[in-house]
């Protein structure tokens, strides 16, 4: 089994926040890895990921960075996979990441998610990969049913719910 997405973060302490995106692979059945990367500790081993990534099969990566957050930035320089950035909240109320993800410069996308937004990096990653593998668009398609039966089934129990000045 080989890896289609691979899961970056800038330090462990991310896993957290990122296993959300790993939590949704392995419901879904995605394989994927998952690896601590630092654009600032480490950025030869950064750039050996990034330019190896295609050529392991690698299809989307979603990359976690908090505080200065280059991860996503760096890695979409160096690679012509698409790369998805998870700002996550390790200072400033995460606002940081999230401009220094979103900010990117001319032919150097990187899509990005909520802060702290590993499920739904994961989500569009999924989505990605469903363009060409119709099995995982069956999976994504029920997936996103699933989300619907459980609203209907909370509002169903809301309904039950009552207070001393609600209208049913």
């Amino acid at each position: 089994m080989k890896p289609k997405v691979s899961i970056i973060m800038g330090s462990t302490s991310d896993l957290k926040v990122m296993e959300a995106a790993a939590l949704y692979f392995d419901e879904l059945e995605i394989p994927f890895e998952i690896n601590a990367l630092s654009a600032h500790r480490t950025p030869e081993k950064v750039e050996e990921f990034a330019k190896s990534a295609k050529e392991r099969g690698i299809q989307v990566i979603i990359a976690g960075a908090g505080m200065a957050a280059h991860l996503p930035g760096v890695v979409a320089a160096m690679t012509p996979i698409p790369v998805i950035g998870v700002p996550i909240n390790a200072s400033l109320d995460g606002m940081d990441s999230l401009l220094a993800i979103v900010q990117m410069p001319p032919g150097i996308p990187v899509a990005t998610v909520a802060i702290n937004g590993a499920k739904n990096a994961a989500i569009l990653a999924s989505q990605m990969l469903a363009i060409a593998d119709e099995t995982i668009g069956i999976k994504v398609k029920k997936f996103k049913e699933d989300l619907k039966d459980k609203i209907i089934k909370a509002n169903e129990e809301l309904a039950k719910v009552n207070y001393k000045f609600k209208v049913n």
